[in-house]
């Protein structure tokens, strides 16, 4: 009877020794695989946060991911509860700050998600009011959006689409990514130097566009996101909507306004910006006796860009090329 009772506790503790050692091994398994489970080191709103991240990072083996997918549409994000806890879980969290972020400030409040965890990118160069030019719809949406912030300044968010400012993010991507890692601060500037190396080799490019260019004025029948671009390179613009509109019918009068000055400038071009329709562009276009252009805003990026690893760099590489024909 002993012996029986002998061989059960054996048998018992050789159980519960296999099962804590399966369960040991799974939680290792599952430390070793956190990543693929969809946490991230960095995690960026959108393209541009993530491009410079990436760009930083480099072959460092951290881990950067963004919360925009390929092809959407940047101001029409809203964040799913699984986001927010991707976001908690981050050790960098990184956004833009304007108007398409509003829901970031109330997130990171709810959660108490520390500042040094945070890099806000509008904090990194010196930011301008939206402005509406000359023959431009104000709509009603931009009407009810202005009373909403109860008379505070609206700030244009689209900073990175002058490459000077896109420097200024890679240089405080990489000081913010230093004190988080700082055994790795060494690559973090190396990577940071080569890719501001190309960036100011595409604003020598851009600046030898401009000045070779036959005109100045650039018209969009589109939003207008390039405020940042156009002011860094002398150049004027005219356009059916703001950068953040959301509106995609022009009125009569604003699509007669830019068909006229398409035609008194002389304008071959008329420019939209990526995934959007080209309907009320190629409008403009038939009547001016122009053709359509896409100026990319790298808002986001097409999902066959993602897959092939697309920088911003080459976006602003492509926009070189798209200039020079609308500054003929």
């Amino acid at each position: 009877m002993r012996n029986n009772n002998n061989l059960r506790a054996v048998y018992v503790i050789l159980v519960v020794g296999l099962i804590v050692g399966a369960f040991a091994v799974g939680l290792w398994k599952l430390a070793e695989n956190r990543k693929s489970g969809g946490e991230v080191d960095v995690l960026a709103t959108n393209f541009i946060g993530y491009d410079l991240a990436r760009a930083v990072v480099g072959d460092t083996g951290v881990e950067v991911s963004m919360l925009l997918k390929p092809g959407a549409e940047m101001h029409d994000f809203e964040p799913t509860p699984e986001d927010i806890i991707k976001i908690r879980e981050a050790d960098l969290f990184i956004y833009v700050g304007g108007e398409s972020d509003e829901w970031v400030k109330e997130m990171l409040s709810d959660n108490e998600i520390p500042e040094e965890k945070v890099l806000k990118l509008m904090d990194l160069v010196y930011v301008k009011e939206e402005e509406l030019v000359e023959g431009m719809e104000e709509g009603h949406e931009d009407e009810e959006e202005h009373e909403h912030t109860n008379g505070e300044v609206e700030y244009d968010e689209h900073i990175w689409t002058s490459p000077v400012n896109a420097m200024k993010m890679v240089d405080g991507v990489r000081e913010k990514l230093a004190t988080i890692y700082p055994e790795k601060a060494e690559a973090f500037g190396r990577n940071a130097e080569e890719y501001n190396a190309r960036l100011m080799d595409i604003d020598r490019k851009i600046r030898e566009v401009v000045a070779e260019g036959a005109r100045k004025e650039l018209i969009f029948g589109d939003r207008f996101p390039f405020r940042y671009f156009v002011d860094e390179y002398g150049l004027d613009y005219y356009a059916a909507f703001p950068g953040c509109s959301e509106q995609t019918e022009a009125s009569s009068q604003t699509i007669a306004y830019l068909i006229d000055k398409a035609k008194a400038e002389g304008v071959k071009v008329i420019l939209k910006i990526e995934l959007t329709s080209d309907k009320l562009a190629q409008t403009i276009a038939d009547e001016a006796g122009a053709k359509v252009m896409t100026l990319n805003a790298a808002h986001n990026i097409s999902q066959e860009d993602f897959e092939r690893g697309a920088t911003y760099a080459d976006i602003m590489e492509r926009n070189i090329e798209v200039l020079r024909e609308a500054l003929k």
